[in-house]
């Protein structure tokens, strides 16, 4: 089980599942609010223990006292300031989209990166075959060997042998 955690309003709702999929539908969330940001997985276990005492239940944990969450509120209510109406018309511009510039230089060098491993390991890879031949025809020359010297030796003895018989009488 993992835990996820979101935020609804004034709290965070945890829930133990096995799947972000399961945990949207535990949140009754149709979005995908991973995808946008809005939910992450939990990896403090002291915030992860009451979601996974009761796994597929929503806990709702609040996110401060009543006093803190009334501090956050604006001082002015909406529409009452000057500036308020300044920051709002400021707030819709759009964003201009971030810089994907340092990310994709960072995967050129991963991708740049495995080729060069994987070359290196095709090499290593074709060293290790020479030698597996190398070491197959050393050990073919090397019976070879052992089976000449072991007939050469075969054939002396069969001559000693008769040697000692006639030597005996």
């Amino acid at each position: 089980m993992k835990v996820f955690r979101t935020a609804v309003g004034f709290h965070d709702a945890y829930v133990a599942a096995p799947s972000k999929k399961a945990a949207l539908e535990a949140w009754g969330s149709k979005k995908d609010l991973f995808a946008r940001g809005a939910a992450e997985l939990v990896e403090d276990p002291a915030l992860a223990k009451a979601a996974l005492a009761s796994p597929g239940t929503v806990i709702k944990v609040s996110r401060g006292s009543v006093a803190e969450q009334l501090a956050a509120l604006p001082k002015e209510p909406r529409g009452t300031s000057k500036s308020s109406k300044g920051t709002a018309e400021k707030a819709s511009e759009p964003q201009p989209r971030p810089d994907r510039g340092a990310l994709d230089a960072v995967e050129v060098e991963i991708d740049k990166l495995l080729k060069e491993q994987e070359k290196e390991l095709a090499e290593i890879a074709r060293r290790e075959a020479e030698l597996a031949a190398e070491k197959r025809k050393l050990i073919a020359s090397q019976k070879e060997e052992m089976a000449a010297l072991e007939r050469r030796r075969d054939e002396r003895r069969r001559a000693y042998d008769a040697a000692i018989k006639t030597w005996r009488g």
